[in-house]
């Protein structure tokens, strides 16, 4: 099944989109077949929160479009699913911030390393003006042992706000304790890694990155102030409350 052979009005879209996503990243060898396994236990998550962005969620994104746009270094972060369900909306995202892209990934190969950093070119990356890092591997995350550790020394290595959507907690820990500013995207709102950032999204990915745009754009010709009075102002462990009561209770609005 093709996208083009799901029609937007199914009930299941986006459900469907997704999987076919990742299925196709497997395919191309993006997408690890762990990631199969990691996908499911999210879409567990989103079909509990009715698939929509929630009012808590649509604030976490305005919060993380701000730190975003504030941010004198921002990295976008990008693993094997990330790269096969956004590609195109994070090389957006990142050219609405000024932001480098990073492919990190757990299960790392020289040929998945180069395979996805030419998927992220063929989504935009050069016209866009966007770099894509990672490549290099010049720097470590302290306090890891495996290969997402390692990092490159002028992207996420010297961030001060990084994305980390689709995330393993350790390496969320592991860059909340260097003082990097993170914002989680995250279905579980009781992971490791949404519990560590500074901003958690609890949404799904597909919704979550066009949304952080949106509000970017927004946001371009607000003050300093301005910006930094919507982070301020933002409350993470009141969002995942949020995120955990509507998935336990199911009464959503």
């Amino acid at each position: 099944m093709s996208e083009i052979d799901v029609p937007e009005s199914h009930p299941r879209y986006q459900s469907l989109l997704t999987r076919h996503r990742i299925e196709a990243g497997v395919e191309k060898g993006i997408t690890s077949k762990q990631g199969l396994i990691a996908e499911g236990r999210g879409e567990a998550f989103d079909y509990l929160l009715g698939e929509r962005t929630t009012p808590s969620a649509d604030r976490a994104e305005r919060a993380a479009a701000a730190l975003l746009v504030l941010a004198d270094h921002p990295v976008l972060s990008v693993n094997g699913n990330v790269a096969a369900l956004v590609p195109g909306e994070m090389i957006e995202l990142a050219a609405a911030v000024g932001a480098d892209v990073e492919v990190n990934l757990f299960n790392r190969t020289e040929e998945r390393m180069r395979a996805i950093a030419d998927h992220l070119r063929e989504h935009g990356a050069a016209a866009a003006g966007v770099e894509i890092k990672g490549l290099t591997a010049d720097a470590r995350i302290p306090g890891l042992d495996h290969e997402r550790a390692k990092v490159d020394a002028d992207g996420i290595g010297a961030a001060d706000v990084v994305l980390v959507p689709l995330e393993d907690g350790d390496r969320a820990e592991a860059l909340a304790e260097m003082g990097k500013r993170e914002i989680v995207i995250d279905l579980n709102p009781l992971s490791r890694s949404a519990q560590a950032a500074a901003v958690p999204i609890v949404d799904n990915i597909l919704r979550a990155v066009p949304n952080v745009t949106e509000h970017a754009r927004e946001l371009q010709d607000a003050s300093d102030d301005e910006l930094e009075t919507i982070v301020r102002e933002f409350d993470p462990d009141r969002a995942l409350d949020a995120a955990e009561d509507a998935i336990r209770s199911g009464q959503l609005e």
